[in-house]
């Protein structure tokens, strides 16, 4: 029987479309409909204005740079993910829609590099290519071997939580959905006769129950529960719209809920001894260059590194890996980059009983 504590790699939206899908070894199609850039080496040419020359085509590790080395230091026993990119060379844009992201089935592995063990996919870019491109990235993902929650080809199968089995017995049950808060058109929701992703309610009474029963069902004695959860809007530190129902699902036997949309680290709680992560903010993606939110700091990037006790569920400690996304690469953040995210996060997390203090070069969370 498992008494070590269960190790977790958490982060937030994982984005390798557009102009990362453009310097991986395997670009798609770059044509896109947007308002301002039609194609996607547009997003290429705004990074290399902001800080220089990127190399084409670059290895599949280059977007996760030194992200790399630290998971390999950290070596958490799951590694868990929201993959905010449909996988696919077709399907129609979805319509309605101003932003749509997709990545070459050939550049998925970029994704595997990392070794996720569960990708969510319950957000609001998963289905940019409609049913038919949601189709691909299941069947692209599955081929590939990397499994994924929070989307499926019916209601049943988007919402059955995924279990990854643990050296020494238990397992870490991850159960994957999104809200409207964040984007998600409600027509995206799995039917049973119908592909799309896990929808529920914000509302903690109606969002809820559905979620912890079928997280009952499956749970074993020593199983850890992840809710990996897409919510809220993308900029901003009040996060009162997402406690309840973060209370709701820890009630009802969550024991970490992962928290992502958000397009940078919101405040972070540890309710009844279990951690909420409100927004883990983005890792991966293609926004740098892009103007008009610089006072939340985007470029900078969380690594959340989670120990929790086994047989409980109790946090244990966490530790946070500040990094920065130049060059469309994930590099070390200085110093002075580490302690404004520090100072930011410590503010906003006090009023929900928890402290972020430096600690061994990086940020750890204390709570009471």
């Amino acid at each position: 029987m498992r008494t070590e504590p269960v190790t977790m790699f958490l982060c937030g939206d994982v984005m390798l479309g557009r102009g990362v899908d453009q310097i991986l070894p395997h670009p798609g199609d770059p044509a896109l409909e947007e308002c301002y850039v039609r194609d996607a080496r547009g997003y290429v040419e705004l990074a290399e204005r902001a800080n220089g020359p990127i190399p084409r085509p670059v290895d599949f590790t280059w977007p996760w740079g030194d992200a790399l080395g630290v998971l390999e230091d950290a070596s958490p026993d799951v590694r868990i993910l929201n993959l905010e990119t449909s996988v696919t060379r077709d399907g129609e844009f979805a319509p309605g829609k101003g932003i749509h992201y997709r990545m070459h089935p050939d550049n998925l592995p970029c994704l595997a590099a990392v070794r996720p063990d569960v990708c969510s996919l319950a957000n609001n870019h998963v289905m940019d290519f409609g049913p038919r491109g949601l189709e691909d990235t299941l069947d692209s993902l599955s081929t590939a071997g990397l499994r994924f929650a929070g989307a499926g080809r019916g209601a049943a199968a988007a919402r059955a939580p995924v279990a990854v089995d643990l050296d020494g017995g238990g397992r870490v049950l991850v159960a994957a959905f999104g809200t409207t808060s964040t984007g998600i058109p409600p027509a995206w929701s799995a039917r049973e006769d119908r592909p799309g992703i896990h929808l529920v309610s914000e509302n903690a009474e109606l969002g809820a129950p559905g979620v912890v029963e079928r997280v009952r069902r499956q749970r074993g004695p020593r199983d850890v529960v992840v809710a990996s959860v897409h919510w809220g809007t993308n900029w901003g530190y009040d996060v009162t719209e997402q406690t309840d129902l973060a209370h709701a699902l820890v009630d009802g036997g969550v024991d970490v809920v992962h928290g992502h949309s958000s397009h940078h680290p919101r405040p972070i709680e540890v309710y009844r001894d279990r951690l909420v992560l409100y927004g883990c903010g983005d890792f991966v993606n293609d926004y740098e260059g892009i103007q008009g939110y610089e006072r939340y700091r985007d470029d900078l990037r969380l690594m959340y590194l989670v120990s929790v006790d086994p047989g409980s569920g109790r946090l244990l400690s966490l530790r946070m890996v500040p990094l920065r996304s130049r060059r469309m690469r994930l590099e070390p953040a200085s110093p002075q980059d580490a302690w404004w995210l520090q100072e930011v996060l410590d503010d906003a997390s006090r009023d929900l009983g928890s402290r972020v203090v430096p600690e061994g070069g990086g940020l750890a969370l204390r709570w009471t």
